[in-house]
């Protein structure tokens, strides 16, 4: 059985088809590629499994269960994490306070406990502390705990979000787009962070992706959309020498 299937999903916004009839599967601890042209429906894709948009038709399977519909939250809850093609940090806090945002996803603690700062709620907070702060000595940022977001390289930015995302514990992560907007050394790291934390935390990897040399390198399989349908799947090599691959995206780079 698959981590994560679609079965039939499609999404009409008015008389526009963003997504129609997809089938996806990802299987554990792969890192499936999913590609395509812009406007193809990837995002919108992303946005289904994730929450901020319900299928007009199909649905969305996740460890055997059908998570159609649910809340953001309650995704995030069963153990799926995503990133976003624009990076979505809060500029005003620190490495380590945007970390503790993903951790507080998995706190119980109510409102009553955090404003009265009762005793449970202070042990977990300490705990998530303690976990974020690890987090980000596992990925190399921990130097960086004390600075303000904004004020971190692009790159490491990048990151960021990651290990923001991964603060939620998760077992598969949707990366929008990581490498949108970084250099060529840049990229080159990003590969290597992303084969790191997929070993390090036992991750399943769903990736939205632009650039191809990455892609090809990093995924076992890819899907490819065009708009909003599936065109083409397999492994990259059979992907690279699609012949409707080629003239829908490939060529066109």
């Amino acid at each position: 059985m698959a981590l994560l299937s679609t079965q039939g999903v499609t999404v009409r916004f008015g008389g526009l088809t963003a997504v129609s009839g997809l089938d996806l599967a990802v299987e554990e601890h792969e890192i499936v590629g999913l590609i395509g042209p812009n406007g193809a429906g990837k995002t919108t894709a992303f946005n289904v499994i994730t929450g901020m948009n319900r299928p007009t038709e199909g649905k969305v399977l996740y460890r055997g269960e059908d998570i159609t519909g649910l809340g953001r939250h309650r995704i995030s809850r069963r153990g799926v994490a995503r990133t976003f093609q624009n990076i979505r940090l809060f500029k005003e806090l620190s490495v380590l306070e945007n970390v503790l945002v993903g951790c507080h996803v998995r706190m119980d603690a109510g409102l009553f406990a955090a404003t009265l700062h009762l005793p449970g709620y202070r042990r977990r907070d300490r705990e998530a502390r303690a976990f974020a702060l690890d987090l980000l000595r596992q990925v190399g940022l921990e130097e960086n705990a004390g600075d303000l977001a904004t004020s971190l390289p692009y790159g490491k930015q990048r990151r960021l979000e990651i290990v923001r995302a991964l603060a939620t514990r998760p077992s598969m992560l949707l990366l929008d787009e990581p490498a949108a907007g970084m250099n060529p050394q840049e990229t080159i790291e990003l590969l290597q962070f992303v084969r790191q934390i997929r070993e390090q935390f036992g991750l399943t990897i769903l990736l939205i992706e632009h650039h191809m040399q990455l892609v090809m390198e990093l995924c076992h399989r890819i899907y490819v959309l065009e708009y909003g349908e599936t065109i083409a799947q397999g492994d990259p090599a059979a992907i690279q020498n699609d012949p409707k691959v080629i003239e829908a995206y490939l060529g066109a780079q």
